[in-house]
């Protein structure tokens, strides 16, 4: 059977798969909270700037990938307005069933399915703009992910995966510090769960850094591929096209 990573031990990909479902069903009712108290609230400017550069239009289609708790969804769908079209999708059944009642209690009527991000059930060339954000770390074959997530954007489209990735070099004892001793406390006491949170710590570890990232990218396809920086590298946004 194949290994892949789960933070920072070697596991089989069956495994993987289960233990990262137990983890964001774990922190799925805490997760908008937690997200505010990690990153100091932004969170919210890193989501509000892969909004502004995916740039929605009225009318168009989008597709969230990983989109737990619907931040993304939410503003898409005021953004491409009542002739556009918002899929929430995401592989963990607790974490979309908290998206979907969001979006409902926002009185936002968008689509949802819970899929695999690595066999997606909608048709080639469908969507303008696909984004994921903070969930391409979790997923075990990363280049099947974004090849389908290209193999459903139009020609013309555009995908935006939002990320942690490689901090500023004399930041990462700072960093390493915060994330490896302040996150699980912090997850222990307002989520009552310091391993997922510890988790979480090691798969940004684990994660291909902007290069990387960029390359994988253009090897799936996309072209025009930007990498932009932000907090000193502890979030990037990389953005592709289709053509």
């Amino acid at each position: 059977m194949s290994k892949t990573h789960f933070g920072f031990e070697t596991v089989d990909e069956q495994e993987k798969s289960r233990r990262v479902a137990g983890v964001f069903s774990s922190v799925a009712q805490k997760y908008d909270v937690m997200n505010d108290l990690m990153s100091m609230g932004l969170h919210r400017l890193w989501k509000k700037f892969a909004i502004d550069l995916a740039a929605p239009r009225p009318g168009e289609r989008v597709l969230d990938v990983a989109g737990g708790t619907a931040d993304l969804s939410s503003a898409f769908a005021r953004l491409v307005g009542p002739t556009g079209q918002v899929w929430l999708t995401d592989i963990n059944n607790a974490m979309i069933t908290v998206g979907r009642d969001r979006l409902l209690d926002e009185g936002v009527l968008a689509p949802v399915a819970q899929c695999d991000a690595e066999k997606l059930p909608f048709p080639d060339n469908h969507f303008d703009i696909v984004t994921v954000a903070f969930g391409l770390r979790n997923m075990t074959h990363k280049d099947k992910a974004l090849e389908e997530m290209r193999r459903v954007l139009r020609p013309g489209g555009r995908l935006l995966v939002l990320e942690f990735s490689k901090v500023w070099k004399p930041l990462e004892k700072a960093y390493d510090a915060y994330s490896f001793k302040l996150l699980p406390w912090l997850g222990q006491k307002i989520a009552g769960d310091a391993d997922s949170y510890r988790y979480l710590a090691e798969s940004i570890r684990m994660h291909p850094d902007q290069a990387t990232l960029k390359a994988m990218m253009e090897q799936a396809g996309l072209e025009r591929v930007e990498v932009f920086n932000m907090t000193a590298g502890v979030v990037a946004l990389h953005r592709g096209y289709k053509f």
